[in-house]
C-alpha cells in the first residue's frame, strides 16, 4: 500500500491539456494532490481529489480555499485564449481573461500563502507571447502583467524561502490549440517542426515544485521550440 504523500499541491484547470498533465506527473512522482476545474476529470487516483468549481467566482474560490489544510505548492494551470484585431476586441472577452489570468492567480496567492511552508512554490502558467503578438492582445496583456505580478511576489516571499516562477509555452498541443476563437491568430508551428507537448511542459512545472529548483524564482521560463529565436 502507498505510503501517505507528504506534499500537497493544488493545480488549477486539471480537466484537461497541461493542467491534467501536471496532476498525472506530480501523482507519479508521489504529491497528494488538489485539482479544480469546470469539468469532470477522466482519471482517479487515490491521492488525487477532483473538485468542480468554476473558480471565477471569487466568493466560491475564497469559501474552498479556506477549507484546505497546508499546501505546499500551487500551480495555476487553467488558461483561455481569445484572439481579435484591434477594432474586433470583445470586451466581455478581456475581462474573462482578467478575471481567469490574473484575478484568480491573485485570490489563490492571496489565501494561500498563510498556508503555505517556508519553501513552497508558486507556478503560473504564462505565454511565450506575453512580449507581444499581433491579433492577441487581450490575451498578451493579462501573460505580460501576469509577469510584474509574479516577480513582485517572488521579491516579497524571498526571504521565506517560498519561490515564484511563470512557466510560458508557446503553442501546444491541447484543446486550446483548437479553440475556434483563435482563428483570426491562428498557431504557429515553431521551427523544431512540431507543437510543443503538454508533458514537456509539465515536467518543467515539476522541476520548479522540486528542492532542487530553490534558487529559482521571479522568473519566466520560456519552451517555445524555437519560435522566440
Amino acid at each position: 500500500m502507498n505510503p501517505t504523500p507528504s506534499k500537497h499541491a493544488l493545480v488549477t484547470g486539471c480537466s484537461s491539456g497541461i493542467g491534467e498533465t501536471v496532476c498525472l506527473t506530480l501523482l507519479a512522482q508521489g504529491w497528494r494532490v488538489t485539482g479544480l476545474a469546470r469539468r469532470e476529470v477522466s482519471f482517479s487516483h487515490p491521492h488525487f481529489t477532483g473538485i468542480l468549481l468554476d473558480i471565477t467566482g471569487t466568493t466560491q474560490l475564497t469559501a474552498f480555499l479556506e477549507t484546505l489544510p497546508q499546501v505546499d505548492a500551487v500551480v495555476h494551470a487553467a488558461g483561455l485564449m481569445q484572439a481579435a484585431p484591434l477594432g474586433q476586441l470583445d470586451l466581455q472577452a478581456s475581462e474573462a481573461l482578467w478575471k481567469l489570468h490574473i484575478g484568480v492567480a491573485e485570490v489563490l496567492a492571496d489565501r494561500l500563502v498563510d498556508k503555505m511552508p517556508d519553501g513552497g512554490r508558486i507556478v503560473l502558467l504564462g505565454s511565450r507571447t506575453s512580449s507581444g503578438a499581433a491579433g492577441r492582445s487581450q490575451y498578451v496583456a493579462t501573460k505580460s502583467a501576469m509577469t510584474g505580478m509574479a516577480r513582485s511576489w517572488a521579491a516579497e516571499l524571498a526571504p521565506r524561502g517560498i519561490t515564484v516562477n511563470i512557466v510560458a509555452p508557446g503553442a501546444t498541443q491541447t484543446p486550446m490549440l483548437d479553440n475556434p476563437q483563435r482563428q483570426s491568430s491562428p498557431p504557429k508551428l515553431p521551427p523544431i517542426g512540431r507543437f510543443i507537448q503538454p508533458q514537456e511542459v509539465a515536467d518543467l512545472v515539476c522541476y520548479l515544485l522540486s528542492p532542487s529548483a530553490a534558487a529559482i524564482t521571479g522568473q519566466q521560463l520560456i519552451i517555445c521550440g524555437g519560435a522566440s529565436l
